[in-house]
């Protein structure tokens, strides 16, 4: 008789691509969120939102040539809290248990969610994520460097940097051609490819954060 396997959280290619920006260099400073699903590595639905920063400091060179958000731009939009609530988790968990990415979500959007958490006195979400920078260094390592922005030009990815919904984007076609070109037809099956590991994995090659040192 057959055993009928049991389906685990990756083993399709469906993920939820993330990317913030930040007002200052300070990780409780989100000011931008976008998120953009993806099933079986093609994009399904997104959402965006302007966020009003822990505290309103924008470094003046982020806003005249990186994210181009300003004072005026957020002043009026929810804090944190209200995004992820109203927004983020009823948008994540529309597909319950589908890994979030992020381009050096390592270093930087996980450290955000935290740091926000952290300032807001709000719990730190248990999440799956994995981190597209390390997957690309292991797919084209013949490549200068493995920035969004270079990898967008190599691959003709047209978006504009640094604005949160189209670096997510960006961030999820990539996993989705990385894949094509190690012939995974699942998230679990692209982690094992590319050896890659982090803090607290679990079962399967996933990753699970709780923002902890």
């Amino acid at each position: 008789m057959k055993m009928k396997m049991m389906k685990t959280i990756n083993d399709t290619l469906d993920y939820i691509a993330l990317d913030f920006e930040t007002a200052n260099h300070h990780r409780n400073s989100a000011c931008a969120i976008g998120l953009v699903r993806f099933i079986d590595g093609k994009e399904t639905d997104s959402v965006y939102s302007l966020i009003h920063p822990a505290k309103m400091y924008f470094i003046p060179e982020w806003t005249d040539t990186i994210h181009h958000i300003s004072y005026d731009d957020v002043r009026n939009k929810p804090l944190f809290p209200e995004v992820w609530d109203t927004m983020v988790m009823p948008f994540i968990n529309q597909t319950p248990g589908i890994p979030l990415v992020a381009h050096n979500g390592n270093t930087f959007d996980m450290p955000v969610i935290r740091g926000c958490c952290e300032y807001f006195e709000m719990e730190i979400p248990m999440l799956t994520y994995f981190d597209s920078l390390l997957i690309c260094r292991k797919t084209w390592p013949e490549l200068e460097n493995h920035k969004l922005t270079y990898l967008c030009e190599q691959f003709g990815i047209k978006y504009t940097a640094h604005n949160a919904l189209d670096d997510a984007r960006a961030c999820g076609i990539i996993i989705s051609m990385a894949a094509d070109k190690w012939k995974c037809s699942s998230v679990d099956e692209l982690l094992e490819k590319c050896g890659v590991e982090g803090r607290g994995v679990r079962s399967k090659l996933t990753y699970n954060f709780r923002l902890i040192d």
